[in-house]
């Protein structure tokens, strides 16, 4: 019985294995029969922001949106948007949700996943927040949830429910309602008023907490909300790296503490420098203020080889099942780092290439002309995600196929 094998299977828990038979429209079997299979889409998560591509899905992009939009749609299956309050919803009542729906739909259309980041959070708020009490600043929150989870529903329906909770009321860089609220309800409150709502209007949602503070306080903090009876839907780690990789031994040790939860860990906002790194002694990554942040060819040759360590090692870890990387391109990259995979002008680095290599090569069945045996069988194993079976050269000739981790049968019609 042929076999259809990816290019690297050192990975059981991420790969399927199907005995396949294809058979006729009355249900025969084909026997000794020439198929083409090929992979279409991975079932882990390989995530990037989705925010440099706002404008071009709304008609009004930049020279060169169009090729940047090719090369993250030929790398990643997942998407985030911004829902950031403050500038979703800058003046009362006049939230941005024409422009965000558009962009999920042109995302979406082209089979992307989507993600919503964050329903709550104390940075990016409103200034006319302000101008509430407490009690009012609660309302105005729920409200909020309620009208994004419901006006996104079947659209977007995995969220960052609440962003940076432990740091959320004790936050002292600038007034805001929402660290307000948190001061005088407490962390699980604040958890709990997130879950509740977002719950109560699409009771399906995926909903993540999601945090870069990755000390034993983040680790009490779910303790706590696990108590409570909270249902977290995966516990989302942060890991800007501008500072230098954390290397193989630290991020695992970390990931460890943990998937003692139980829980899937998803990797929500991953960067690495390509450039000249942050001095270890900045504490907040945003009070490091540069005029200029060049990548650089050094910077480079170091950002691919850390990525690739950085992906297979997760990848490797069971409890994981989503890495998003924050950003495809330097061209207005957070904090003017150079943390992209494509440099401003449009080019690949060669970290983009070489994450590809392992999406798109390592962990991926290319596509395989195999023969059926006289049942009409075949044999796949892959990663666990979406097949595509056709008669080479007649592509109204097809079937998909589901597959899923271990060990499957499935006939198909052709």
């Amino acid at each position: 019985m042929d076999l259809v094998s990816p290019g690297r299977g050192d990975l059981p828990h991420r790969l399927g294995e199907a005995v396949v038979t294809m058979r006729d429209p009355s249900g025969r079997p084909i026997p000794d029969a020439a198929v083409l299979v090929q992979q279409t889409a991975h079932a882990f998560s390989f995530g990037n922001i989705g925010f440099d591509f706002i404008d071009h899905a709304n008609g009004s992009g930049s020279p060169g949106d169009a090729e940047l939009a090719e090369l993250w749609l030929d790398l990643f299956n997942t998407a985030t948007l911004p829902f950031y309050w403050g500038g979703f919803e800058p003046d009362p009542g006049r939230p941005d949700t024409r422009r965000l729906a558009t962009t999920a739909h042109w995302f979406a259309d082209r089979g992307v996943a989507l993600k919503g980041h964050p329903l709550v959070w104390h940075t990016v708020q409103p200034p006319w927040l302000l101008n509430h009490d407490t009690d009012a600043i609660e309302r105005l929150q729920r409200e909020r949830i309620r009208r994004e989870v419901g006006d996104f529903a079947g659209l977007i329906d995995t969220w960052d429910a609440i962003n940076e909770v432990v740091i959320m009321p004790v936050f002292d860089k600038e007034d805001n309602g929402i660290t307000r609220l948190a001061r005088e309800r407490g962390r699980i409150a604040m958890v709990r008023l997130a879950f509740e709502e977002a719950l109560a209007t699409n009771p399906t949602a995926t909903l993540l907490i999601n945090d870069f503070d990755l000390s034993s306080a983040y680790e009490c903090l779910l303790e706590g909300l696990l108590e409570a009876g909270i249902p977290l839907s995966a516990i989302g780690l942060q890991t800007h790296m501008h500072q230098g990789y954390w290397g193989e031994d630290a991020m695992l040790a970390m990931v460890d503490r943990f998937a003692r939860y139980g829980l899937p860990l998803h990797l929500t906002e991953t960067s690495l420098v390509s450039g000249e790194l942050m001095p270890s002694h900045i504490v907040d990554l945003n009070d490091y203020q540069v005029t200029s942040w060049p990548s650089t060819p050094e910077g480079e040759a170091r950002q691919a080889d850390e990525l690739v360590r950085h992906y297979g090692s997760l990848v490797a870890h069971p409890s994981v099942e989503a890495i998003t990387y924050w950003g495809i391109t330097d061209r207005g990259a957070w904090l003017g780092a150079p943390i992209g995979l494509v440099r401003a002008d449009g080019s690949r680095k060669p970290a983009y290439d070489a994450l590809h290599s392992l999406v798109k090569g390592d962990w991926w069945v290319a596509p395989t002309s195999v023969r059926t045996d006289a049942a009409g069988r075949f044999r796949l194993r892959g990663f666990a995600g979406d097949y595509s079976v056709s008669v080479p050269g007649e592509a109204d000739r097809s079937s998909a196929l589901r597959l899923a981790v271990g060990a499957s049968t499935a006939d198909l019609m052709l």
